[in-house]
C-alpha cells in the first residue's frame, strides 16, 4: 500500500493516526489498541507477510504511482536466474536456493567486530520516560533478537537515585539496571552502546561505566539527532523534580527556581516544565578546531580503556555529514549512525521536526556518495548505521541497498518499541498483578487482541521460540513486550529473507546498489540510484539484436 494510507485492507490493518512515511502513525501511543502494520506484527508475527483471509480473496498493489523523493519512490529488483552469497555446504541447486536459507547475520567494527544477528539497532533510548518505563521489555528482547540497543543520553543525570560526588557521577542504579538486565540476556551477538552528551561527558558516565563495566559496552559520542537540533528534551509534572534537574546543571524552562513561576504552578497554570541539554562544540569556530577537539574526545575514551567507540550524528547539512564520516573513518570508529530528520521518542518541539534538517532518503544517499569519495581515493571508511523513518522490512532492505556497502544496520526508533508497548499492556491485562510496574494501560483485551486468544501462549506466535530459547522456568522472567518483540522481529526477518532471496543474494552482506532501482527521474537525480526503465536497457537490447 502506499505509506499514506490509513487503512491496508489486504493485511487488515489500520492507523489510528495519520501514517508517516515509515508506515507508522506520526503520534504512537503506549496504550494504542491497534493495529499497523508493526502493531499486528507484535502478535502474529510473519503471518502478516501475506494477504488476510487465503482462500475467499485475489490481492493485487495499490503501489504503482510514486511522487516525490522518499525512501517509498524506490522499489526492489528481482532476477530471473544467478544465486550469490550462499552459506558453505550449499550448492547453486534450487533446493539449497530457498529464502530460509538467507543468511542475515552480519557484523560492524574497526579492530573488533561485533556480530549481530540481523541488520537491525535500536535507536537511543535515554531519559524519556517512556524508555524508562519499558526498558526491560526493549532490552530483553533485544538481546534475544540478538541486535545492539542504545542507551541514550542523559540517563544519569535525571536519575533522582543516582550520587555525584565531585561532580562526578558515583551511583547510577537506573543506568545498572538498564545494562544489567541487557547483559543477562545478551549471548554474543549484539551489544549495548551508551551514548554521552554534554552533561553526561560532564558527570563522568563515561569513567563510570568504563570503571564498572569495562570494555563490555560500546561508548557513543553525540553530535545530534533527526528529532532536533537544540539538545535532548524531557517534560516533568513535579516542582521538587524540575529543581532538582536545575541543581543537576539541565536547563529547565520554565525557570522552577523563580518566585513568579512556583506560584504559577501551585496555582495550575503552569503544569510542568521541559528539561534541556546543551549544545555541543559552542566554543568551536572552525572545521580543524572540531576535528582536533573530536580526536582528543576519542582519545580520552580509548585512555579510559574502551576499544569500541562509535558517533550518532543527526540532519545536519553536507558539511557536518562530512565532518561525521571524515573524522569517525580517520579516528577509527566502530560505527557512525546517521540519522535522517524528522522522528524521535521524546518530547521534541513539533514544528522543529516538521521543518529542520534533512530528509532521511537525502542525507543517506549523500553519505553514500562521500563514503564513496573517501573509498575511490583509498581511505578507511567507518561502518554505518541509517535511521530515520524505517519500520518495514522493504525499507530496511531500501537502506542497506542505498548505502550499500558502507552501511552494515538500519537503526529502528518508534517501530521497535511498539511491541514493547503492546506486551506490556497484554500482560497488564493477564496479569493485573504486574500492571502498575510494567506499566501496562489496559483494564481488558480489546477486539484486536481477543479475536486472537485470551493467553499468551495463543496471543504471540513466537512464544514457543522465545521458550525453547530461554527455557521453561525463565520464561516466567520474559517481560510479554519482548516476546512481542522477537514475534516482530521474526516478521521482519521473513520478509528480509524473501527479499534478499528474490534478488538472488543469500547473505545481507552481498547486499548492492544494483539491487534497487528508482521510480521517478527525480529520485534518480537526488540519490543517483537509475531509474527503473534505464536499468540493464542496453543489455536487454543486445538479446533482442543478437
Amino acid at each position: 500500500m502506499m505509506r499514506n494510507d490509513k487503512i491496508n485492507d489486504v493485511l487488515g490493518t489500520a492507523n489510528r493516526g495519520n501514517p508517516a512515511e515509515s508506515g507508522l502513525c506520526t503520534l504512537c501511543r503506549a496504550d494504542c489498541a491497534g493495529k499497523c502494520e508493526t502493531w499486528k506484527s507484535s502478535l502474529v508475527g510473519r503471518k502478516l507477510l501475506y494477504p488476510r483471509d487465503f482462500g475467499l480473496v485475489t490481492a493485487g498493489a495499490n503501489n504503482t504511482t510514486h511522487v516525490g523523493v522518499s525512501y517509498n519512490s524506490l522499489r526492489i529488483q528481482g532476477y530471473a536466474y544467478g544465486s550469490m552469497g550462499l552459506a558453505r555446504g550449499l550448492s547453486h541447486d534450487p533446493d539449497d536456493c530457498i529464502f530460509p536459507n538467507v543468511d542475515l547475520n552480519t557484523s560492524f567494527g574497526n579492530t573488533i567486530k561485533t556480530k549481530v544477528r540481523l541488520p537491525l539497532m535500536t535507536g537511543a533510548l535515554g531519559s524519556t520516560f517512556i524508555a524508562a518505563k519499558y526498558w526491560d521489555s526493549f532490552a530483553v528482547g533485544c538481546a534475544l533478537t540478538g541486535i545492539p540497543i542504545v542507551i541514550g543520553e542523559n540517563v544519569v543525570g535525571v536519575d533522582q537515585e543516582s550520587e555525584m560526588h565531585g561532580g562526578r557521577i558515583s551511583k547510577a542504579p537506573e543506568l545498572d539496571r538498564r545494562i544489567d538486565i541487557y547483559q543477562r540476556y545478551f549471548d554474543g551477538y549484539g551489544a549495548i552502546i551508551v551514548q554521552l552528551n554534554v552533561e553526561d561527558t560532564r558527570n563522568g558516565v563515561a569513567e563510570y561505566v568504563a570503571g564498572k563495566y569495562g570494555d563490555s559496552c560500546i561508548i557513543e559520542l553525540k553530535w545530534g539527532q533527526g528529532a532536533k537540533n537544540i539538545g535532548g528534551e524531557i517534560q516533568v509534572t513535579s516542582l521538587d523534580y524540575a529543581l532538582f534537574l536545575k541543581n543537576r546543571g539541565y536547563v529547565v524552562d520554565p525557570d522552577p527556581s523563580l518566585p513568579e513561576v512556583q506560584q504559577a504552578f501551585a496555582k495550575g497554570s503552569i503544569k510542568s516544565f521541559a528539561r534541556h541539554s546543551r549544545l555541543g562544540a559552542t566554543h568551536l569556530s572552525s572545521v580543524d578546531l572540531v576535528r582536533e577537539e573530536f580526536m582528543k574526545s576519542v582519545d580520552y575514551l580509548r585512555s579510559l580503556g574502551f576499544t569500541r567507540i562509535s558517533l550518532k550524528t543527526g540532519c545536519y547539512g553536507m558539511e557536518e555529514l562530512a565532518m561525521a564520516i571524515r573524522f569517525a573513518s580517520d579516528a577509527g570508529l566502530d560505527l557512525l549512525t546517521i540519522d535522517g530528520a524528522g522522528g524521535g521518542t521524546g518530547m521534541s518541539p513539533w514544528n522543529m521536526m516538521q521543518s529542520w534538517g534533512i530528509p532521511s532518503i537525502n542525507l543517506h544517499a549523500k553519505a553514500y556518495e562521500y563514503a564513496n569519495l573517501l573509498a575511490t581515493n583509498g581511505k578507511r571508511v567507518v561502518d554505518l548505521a541509517f535511521g530515520g523513518g524505517f519500520a518495514l522490512e522493504d525499507a530496511i532492505f531500501k537502506g542497506l541497498a542505498l548505502g550499500a556497502p558502507f552501511v552494515k544496520m538500519i537503526c529502528m526508533g518508534r517501530a521497535i518499541m511498539i511491541p514493547g508497548f503492546l506486551g506490556a499492556n497484554i500482560e497488564g491485562v493477564l496479569h493485573p498483578e504486574r500492571r502498575v510496574w510494567i506499566n501496562g494501560n489496559w483494564s481488558s483485551l480489546p477486539k484486536s487482541v481477543s479475536d486472537l486468544g485470551s493467553s499468551a501462549e495463543e496471543l504471540f506466535a513466537s512464544y514457543y521460540e522465545v521458550k525453547k530459547k530461554v527455557g521453561s522456568g525463565e520464561m516466567n522472567n520474559i517481560p510479554y513486550g519482548s516476546i512481542a518483540m522477537c514475534t516482530m522481529v521474526d516478521k521482519l526477518t521473513c520478509g528480509l529473507q524473501q527479499l534478499l532471496a528474490g534478488v538472488r543474494k543469500f547473505s545481507v552482506t552481498e547486499i548492492s546498489r544494483a539491487d534497487i532501482y528508482a521510480a521517478n527521474r527525480e529520485t534518480t537525480r537526488e540519490t543517483g540510484i537509475a531509474h527503473m526503465t534505464d536499468v540493464n536497457n542496453e543489455v536487454a537490447k543486445d538479446i533482442l539484436l543478437k
